[in-house]
């Protein structure tokens, strides 16, 4: 009977041992707003902002990795509305169809505004004309030829920055003839700076934040000017234009979370749009939603230097 009686402890202490191990392994795998693993798609053509702000929060909260995924904007709008994808970013924001959709499937998206960005338009750099219309550029995309235009290269047929400009031109199909597209926006890039005569089509943040590959192409191409659609004047993708609205083609960038409970979107969402990424926003030469502050000593004497 004792012999039963100690199989019988031993098998609950075993249970209990399990119980607890499994327990603390879970605990362990438990997503929160600083803890966790996620996947976040972002629109291609602002990959670089985000990579960055991907890389300080990791860095910033050790048990948190997020991995990015890059796609064209069609692709990410059809995984988000089919729920293959959680969390995204997005140059917009949801359109009130959209938003009807998730409301029919009981799904409220967190919507965090965070950075301006601008649709920049380049040149090889051996051109001598630094500045374009956007009269121009729309004419162009309406199908009228231009003799500054040799054609017009966008990173993707999917993409924000295709839908952006067909909305402006207020055409549903680009022209079949002297509109080019490739995969990336560096693509876009290095086609661009080898081909004189032909306008490419990018995100800003890929022309301020090249990567090592890249920083030489770089070089060796216009930002140009743009004149608006009501103005006189040309103005370039900078903070201070972005800051004073006149850049005629700047768009808001926004993350997205729908995972439905108090996980590492929400942890992100509110990073990127705290005082941290707000600075990362800062430094990569987009607009930030909100300026950092700062924060000055002032001192009521010179203190020199002792010889």
């Amino acid at each position: 009977m004792l012999k039963y009686s100690k199989i019988a402890g031993l098998a609950v202490l075993v249970f209990l041992f399990a119980m607890c191990n499994q327990k603390s392994k879970n605990e362990a795998n438990e997503e929160t707003i600083l803890k966790g693993t996620m996947d976040i798609t972002v629109d291609e053509t602002i990959k670089p902002i985000v990579e960055d702000e991907v890389v300080v929060f990791e860095g910033t909260y050790y048990g948190a990795k997020i991995t990015v995924k890059p796609k064209s904007e069609a692709e990410l709008v059809n995984d988000l509305l089919n729920q293959k994808a959680k969390v995204v970013v997005m140059a917009r924001d949801l359109t009130k169809e959209e938003k009807a959709k998730f409301d029919k499937s009981k799904i409220n998206p967190r919507v965090t505004p965070f950075a301006t960005d601008a649709i920049a338009f380049i040149s090889k750099k051996g051109n001598n004309d630094t500045l374009i219309a956007l009269k121009t550029v729309i004419d162009f995309m309406q199908g009228k030829s231009d003799s500054k235009i040799k054609g017009l290269v966008f990173d993707n047929p999917n993409s924000s920055t295709v839908r952006y400009m067909k909305e402006l031109a207020k055409v549903k199909d680009i022209p079949a003839k002297g509109v080019f597209s490739f995969k990336t926006n560096d693509e876009v890039i290095k086609f661009v700076s080898e081909n004189d005569g032909m306008i490419g089509v990018v995100g800003v943040n890929w022309l301020s934040q090249p990567s090592s590959g890249m920083a030489d192409v770089v070089k060796n191409i216009n930002v140009l000017s743009v004149k608006g659609l009501n103005d006189d004047k040309y103005y370039s993708p900078t903070q201070n234009d972005l800051a004073e609205k006149k850049y005629p083609l700047a768009r808001d960038l926004f993350i997205i979370n729908c995972q439905g409970y108090t996980g590492l979107g929400m942890g992100f969402a509110s990073f990127i749009s705290g005082d941290i990424g707000q600075r990362i926003v800062l430094k990569s030469s987009l607009l930030p939603v909100r300026t950092p502050g700062r924060k000055l000593k002032i001192r009521n004497e010179i203190i020199k230097d002792k010889e």
